[in-house]
């Protein structure tokens, strides 16, 4: 954490702090309009969308809301599409999402590409690379990217065994200055995103590394001190089937270009894509590149067009203003906010930083719960019963102005329906922060809070 703040603040003080978007001028209120679909074959006629439209309001009974939070998606100006025609499975925690990953990853027969933030030469990760080479061995061609800073740990001869195999391995901004292919040394600027596209065809998306950490389930674990095992982590990913995996793959070998990845060997990167569910899905990505963080202006517009429910769980929980007034001021309008955060976690620092917050939040009605038994990783919101997103973006500064990050965006009551009865389990077991208790806190919180407050832009 000492080495994150150092980074921070040298690169700020060489290149100056970014600042976020003022979202009252980015974002406009959504014009209730024909919203625009892609399907498998691209955009879909006027006349489909308002089929899809009235066949959505006949499952439901109660369009206004879907409706409102379509239109307010549509309003974000991103290039990645709402596209149709889109199967997905929730993952919760590590074990059941690397099962998947691995029976994906094995019946791959043209190419596999991963990225991810940390990828560490433990049990999880020997596995990781043992299939990856035994698929490269097949012919399947396996490209990876990681990031310097979060592989920080993991040794140089564990990817250049990777290499060694036959996998094209690209490492995302290196920390040595002599080793990057860019003209600018860009320390600050990492890769956080989680993805691993097979075949072009299936893709998988969240919160989860590739790390021994994850190996154990976030249950509540026995009370029996001889039989209690290390603390778990609760995390969340995503697999996906359809013909939004074209838009995952796409942000995949755009970081690939922009980073100087070598070329990439002749493949059927982007399959023709067959309707596999009934699931709206957008992809989004934002990089520090970027004017502004679409992530961050997307989350903003469904916060402040939320009408019933806010359903929240995140790992590093460091909010700017305008975050912390768009929470606020839902709860105020009579909105249910609840935000599950972490009760144990991997950085001291940013769990003050966060708890900082607590008291403004909770005057405004905002409801704040902290989860026990396992550290909380997790990276969703489900508002309204309609929109929900999973992905690797974190509420804090890094996430918003210095990371890459990468979401999922879902529209559908039926998806939401699933987020909502996981957010529920994590909910019991969770401990509510009472306002009244939290103000009387002892004094050595207090400071700590203070002390992280200070640096929380650069955490």
């Amino acid at each position: 954490m000492v080495r994150k703040l150092m980074t921070g603040a040298a690169c700020c003080l060489l290149a100056g702090c970014a600042t976020l978007p003022d979202a009252s001028l980015e974002l406009q209120p959504p014009q209730i309009q024909a919203v625009a679909f892609e399907g498998t074959r691209g955009p879909v006629s006027e006349g489909r969308n308002t089929a899809i439209m009235e066949g959505l309001e006949r499952k439901s009974g109660d369009i206004d809301i879907l409706d409102k939070h379509l239109a307010m998606e549509q309003a974000i100006n991103i290039d990645s599409p709402l596209v149709l025609g889109n199967k997905l499975v929730l993952l919760q925690d590590g074990p059941q999402t690397y099962q998947a990953m691995f029976a994906a990853i094995r019946a791959a027969k043209d190419h596999i590409h991963l990225e991810t933030y940390i990828f560490q030469d433990d049990d999880v990760g020997q596995q990781f690379a043992a299939l990856l080479l035994e698929k490269q061995a097949e012919g399947v061609q396996v490209n990876l990217i990681y990031d310097s800073v979060g592989c920080l740990n993991t040794p140089k001869e564990f990817f250049a065994r990777l290499s060694a195999g036959g996998i094209q391995v690209l490492e995302f901004n290196p920390v040595n200055p002599m080793e990057g292919k860019k003209k600018e040394w860009l320390l600050n600027n990492r890769d956080h995103r989680k993805l691993l596209v097979v075949d072009g065809r299936i893709a998988f998306v969240g919160g989860v590394n590739i790390s021994q950490s994850y190996s154990s389930t976030s249950s509540i674990r026995s009370a029996s001190k001889k039989r209690a095992k290390p603390i778990g982590w609760r995390d969340t990913h995503l697999q996906i089937d359809g013909p939004v995996v074209a838009e995952f793959q796409k942000l995949f070998m755009d970081t690939w270009n922009k980073q100087k990845g070598p070329h990439l060997a002749d493949k059927n990167y982007f399959p023709k894509l067959e309707r596999q569910g009934n699931d709206i899905v957008r992809a989004i990505g934002s990089a520090s590149a970027d004017p502004h963080s679409l992530i961050y202006l997307t989350l903003l517009s469904a916060i402040n067009n939320a009408q019933t429910q806010v359903s929240l769980t995140n790992a590093y929980f460091v909010p700017d203003p305008q975050l912390l007034k768009a929470l606020g001021d839902a709860a105020q309008r009579g909105v249910d906010v609840k935000l599950i955060l972490p009760g144990h976690t991997d950085s001291w620092i940013v769990f003050h930083a966060g708890r900082s917050h607590y008291s403004q939040l909770l005057r405004n009605g905002v409801k704040i719960y902290e989860r026990r038994g396992a550290v909380m990783h997790s990276k969703t919101v489900s508002i309204d019963g309609v929109w929900s997103t999973i992905g690797s973006t974190n509420l804090d500064w890094r996430s918003f102005l210095h990371n890459d990050e990468l979401n999922a965006v879902i529209l559908g009551r039926d998806f939401s329906r699933q987020m909502d009865t996981m957010f529920a389990k994590d909910l019991s077991e969770s401990d509510a922060i009472d306002l009244e208790t939290w103000e009387n806190r002892p004094l050595l919180l207090r400071l700590k809070e203070k002390a992280a407050r200070i640096v929380e832009y650069w955490l």
